[in-house]
């Protein structure tokens, strides 16, 4: 197993990409804190999707733009399991709209949730991270480099995200802790139903070298492999899983 024995804290892992990537490193024998918002129910159940598979879970609900929740988290991981090995930062909310209809409360929620929220989640778990370091994932999109219409605030954080992950990169490096970012490409999650509908889902596929939408199990490989030792040289990189997409793809 590539992650046999290490402690995995996945935020935002009830549903999506989140849920995805905590089954995956369950599955490669992580102990996994499945970390939830609101929806209780959906982390229950991909920690139940864990546990039938013989992996460990544990559900833990936290605000992740909060620091008290998000101090509390990792302390009780701290407390449970002793330390962190694996942090992945996916907790994200999206509002697309045009700037015209954009309000500062969606601009704040946004950066509160996409970037102060990873920058919190970094912050607590390094101080968790055993001597011998470890792995921060940020999921990030194709869209921070790549926005298209009616995304200029989300795209804005997911750069920010990137341009964190480098930065950290450099700063936790002699600490033996890496830090790299996942860019998924149009994929289909709860949070994505709806908006890729009709004529424009069909120009994102059309634009899709490999022909059709991703799903979370296509970014799950990816982090597993950022998560173990296979990528013990990687650090600081901006890695894309979006089916070749360059561009906006449409």
């Amino acid at each position: 197993m590539k992650l046999d024995g290490k402690i995995a804290v996945v935020t935002g892992a009830s549903s999506g990409i989140g849920a995805g990537i905590a089954k995956a490193l369950g599955a490669e024998d992580a102990t996994v804190i499945v970390n939830y918002a609101t929806s209780r129910t959906g982390a229950d159940a991909v920690v139940a999707s864990i546990e039938a598979a013989g992996g460990k879970a544990v559900a833990i609900q936290a605000d992740m733009s909060r620091s008290t929740d998000v101090a509390r988290l990792f302390d009780t991981v701290k407390a449970d399991h002793g330390r962190v090995d694996v942090l992945v930062n996916n907790a994200g909310i999206a509002v697309f709209e045009m700037v015209a209809d954009l309000t500062e409360e969606a601009f704040h929620r946004q950066f509160n949730v996409n970037v102060l929220g990873y920058f919190l989640a970094i912050r607590e778990a390094v101080k968790h991270f055993g001597e011998t370091g470890g792995s921060i994932i940020n999921v990030s999109s194709i869209l921070s480099s790549d926005p298209y219409l009616a995304s200029s605030v989300y795209s804005a954080t997911k750069g920010a995200v990137d341009t964190m992950t480098f930065a950290l990169a450099r700063e936790l490096g002699p600490r033996g802790i890496r830090v790299n970012s996942i860019l998924p490409g149009h994929t289909n999650t709860p949070a994505t139903v709806g908006h890729f509908d009709g004529a424009f889902g069909e120009k994102l596929v059309a634009g899709t070298p490999l022909g059709r939408f991703g799903e979370p199990e296509d970014i799950a490989p990816v982090a597993v492999f950022l998560a173990s030792n296979d990528s013990h040289w990687v650090t600081g990189e901006a890695i894309r899983a979006a089916g070749g997409v360059r561009g906006v793809g449409y």
